[in-house]
């Protein structure tokens, strides 16, 4: 099973994706991404459903395969100001594209029951800071989390349907920087690519009645563990990092409002504050809200737009005591301005609103081409106090993050 997460990965995450809510895509399909992340509480598509909501694969009528991908541009800027190092203003990571591409494959056993299959990567983000402003300290990670998700749907009724997806998960953490050991010598702390692997799973709900529709979506936090990917003391031992994707609560409504224009609304709860590796970083829960529609503008041509906010797990702090500290599990304990500087410099996953838009062209009567672009406004969070590693220096950290994707979807359906 290992070998073929592994290869699903190479094939399912190309690249490190600087995701949106947290660390996570938006959405992971083009037809949700286009409606702001819906499909909790309405179907998008059979697809997009394994991850979201598995209960509306039931609204599938046949057999759907689809590959799509997902070109993904962050803006990413980091800063470091202090007494005795000045200030680099604004320094732009050189990670700045890549791929996420997702394959699904939905098939109508009978009556009552869909069964279907899905690889995505949704979850990620790196920078890249080598060579740049020495204050920067060459700066460099990339975290990548993809899913492979078989999933089943039943029709309990005609109105209520339920979904159960297995989710076999595979992570890739690279994290490296230039740090100074006790005696304040500089050292490389970075000990290169770990793999890991993880399993969780989610429960799904819709319920249709007329023209409008409830969904409820539960996905359980996925546990990982990177081994020996960062030299935190300068000892020339490699630590190992826990890294628990969190849990999920989510729920939504659809409503048809007219025959050819659609409208929905999703919540998302996401419990950062309480998985291992995101909760020792300080970063606080998320409630993500999705809005978006859909319009039939002709038999062929559907018209989509959303919007999506997500509050910034990493916030802003002033006055940080370089006396109290974070203990990271197997990395040791850091300062708090320093746990700051970790997350700005190195996680900036920061960006709160998004705006987008797209459509699908039907083809044929089998083949159609879905499409979105996304624009998330640029955010910026900075922190500042005491940085005990640089001598108690006054010290301000921040980061700037902006992002632009496009999304590109074929589906056959049957």
């Amino acid at each position: 099973m290992r070998k073929v997460l592994a290869s699903a990965a190479i094939l399912a995450v190309a690249g490190s994706a600087m995701a949106t809510n947290g660390d996570n895509m938006i959405g992971v399909t083009p037809a949700s991404e286009a409606m702001g992340g819906l499909g909790v509480g309405m179907p998008i598509g059979s697809i997009d459903s394994i991850f979201r909501n598995p209960a509306w694969m039931n609204s599938e009528k046949g057999f759907t395969v689809s590959f799509g991908g997902i070109l993904f541009m962050p803006d990413v800027k980091a800063r470091y100001s202090g007494l005795s190092s000045h200030d680099s203003g604004y320094v732009s990571s050189r990670a700045n594209f890549f791929t996420v591409p997702e394959i699904g494959i939905t098939n109508r056993i009978n009556d009552k029951v869909v069964v279907g299959i899905a690889a995505y990567g949704v979850s990620g983000m790196g920078v890249d800071y080598k060579d740049k402003d020495p204050r920067l300290a060459n700066m460099h990670t990339t975290l990548q989390f993809m899913r492979i998700i078989p999933a089943v749907s039943y029709q309990v009724n005609p109105n209520l349907s339920i979904g159960v997806g297995l989710d076999l998960a595979w992570g890739s953490l690279d994290m490296g920087a230039t740090m100074k050991d006790n005696q304040n010598n500089l050292y490389n702390a970075g000990g290169g690519q770990s793999s890991s692997y993880g399993v969780g799973a989610q429960l799904g709900i819709g319920y249709k009645v007329g023209d409008l529709t409830v969904g409820f979506n539960y996905q359980s936090p996925v546990s990982m563990k990177y081994k020996h990917v960062f030299d935190s003391n300068g000892d020339g031992s490699y630590e190992d990092l826990k890294l628990q994707q969190p849990q999920e609560v989510a729920a939504g409504i659809g409503y048809k409002v007219l025959p050819n224009l659609k409208v929905g609304l999703d919540l998302r709860w996401i419990n950062w504050s309480d998985a291992d590796g995101y909760k020792q970083f300080n970063w606080k829960d998320q409630t993500v809200i999705a809005i978006g529609g859909e319009y039939q503008a002709t038999p062929a041509l559907k018209l989509r737009a959303g919007y999506n906010y997500g509050k910034s797990p990493i916030r802003s702090y002033s006055g940080l005591n370089g006396n109290t500290a974070s203990t990271i599990p197997n990395l040791g304990t850091f300062p708090d301005f320093n746990v700051q500087w970790f997350n700005l410099i190195g996680f900036p996953a920061i960006t709160e609103h998004h705006i987008s838009f797209g459509g699908s062209y039907q083809v044929s009567k089998h083949f159609a081409i879905d499409l979105a672009y996304v624009h998330a406004f640029e955010k910026k969070v900075e922190s500042s106090g005491k940085n005990v590693l640089a001598g108690n220096e006054d010290a301000t950290v921040g980061a700037k993050n902006s992002q632009n994707e496009v999304g590109v979807a074929l589906r056959w359906s049957f």
